[in-house]
């Protein structure tokens, strides 16, 4: 009688394990790159909101780097699809890049979220949604503010992130949006500094060396603001003469506001786009309907109310 009672048990015990496994959400997430600050957090958020679930919907996350190689995300994602992820979530690496991807997700039948950056596609098949921010509303906030501390007039210069990702070409175009009622403002020179303190500082640096005058800098990001304040500084040029603006709203760029290092930022909600993201991937996983396309706002910030995003 023994023997029949122990198998009985082990098979409970294995339906038991069975149903626990079943009841996991499990989420694959394909990061651009690791070691872009804003994207630290934006991938510290997520992995505070998938911890935030009841224990029973188990949701577990599974980071990959990118390291900024289209042919590594993809392959990354048809790993997730080999595995049979519940859900994909992709910060692509190159907007215009992601066909693949979607038709890879879309083919396999496993929700897909594109996160913080938005595909150059328009028309996103079924099974397919993003969560980001309109990238052309933090350049016209960063430059309306700029254009009116200036009166109007003066010489800019345009540090651009990486040209692949289209959130340089809408925070861009957003800036130009701008200029575009201010005649009296010029863009002397732009260039990119693909996302990274230290280019934007070099780029900088090597524009005041070759006699370049500029009242202002205009960032795509909070890090090559910073690295903008860096080279001016170093240069002996009167903190706060030339206007910076940035884009992020980092622990290190809300610093600088309030240092006067940089004249203002916008805050990107990295909070809000991982809490989009992971939400979205959980209610597709359990076939619960979602947005389409969710937009999480951007929000200006000056010396007046750097504080209220500390």
């Amino acid at each position: 009688m023994k023997t029949p009672i122990r198998f009985a048990s082990l098979a409970l015990s294995m339906m038991l394990a069975s149903g626990v496994a079943m009841a996991d959400i499990k989420i694959g997430v394909s990061m651009s790159q690791f070691d872009d600050t804003w994207l630290t957090y934006l991938r510290e958020d997520m992995d505070k909101q998938a911890k935030s679930y009841p224990k029973e919907d188990g949701v577990q996350l599974q980071f990959e780097d990118a390291r900024a190689d289209v042919v590594k995300q993809l392959s990354q994602v048809e790993n997730f699809i080999s595995q049979k992820v519940d859900a994909i979530v992709v910060n692509p690496v190159d907007t215009a890049a992601t066909g693949k991807i979607t038709a890879a997700a879309v083919k396999a039948g496993i929700p897909l979220v594109y996160v913080n950056r938005r595909p150059d596609q328009q028309d996103l098949p079924d099974g397919v949604v993003t969560v980001s921010s309109d990238d052309a509303e933090a350049g016209r906030l960063q430059m309306q503010y700029l254009a009116e501390k200036m009166g109007g007039k003066g010489n800019i210069v345009v540090l651009l992130g990486d040209l692949a990702n289209n959130a340089t070409t809408n925070r861009t175009k957003g800036v130009k949006e701008v200029l575009g009622k201010y005649p009296g403002i010029k863009i002397e020179q732009e260039q990119s500094g693909v996302w990274l303190r230290d280019k934007g500082m070099n780029l900088v640096n090597d524009w005041v060396t070759q006699g370049r005058k500029f009242d202002a800098v205009v960032s795509n990001n909070d890090e090559m603001a910073i690295g903008a304040s860096m080279a001016l500084k170093q240069a002996g040029i009167e903190k706060g003469s030339v206007l910076i603006a940035g884009v992020d709203g980092t622990p290190d760029g809300l610093r600088a506001v309030e240092k006067g290092e940089i004249a203002v930022s916008v805050f990107q909600d990295a909070s809000g786009q991982a809490q989009g993201s992971v939400d979205a991937a959980v209610k597709m996983a359990k076939k619960q309907p979602v947005e389409k396309s969710v937009l999480v706002p951007f929000q200006l910030i000056t010396p007046d109310n750097v504080k209220d995003f500390k």
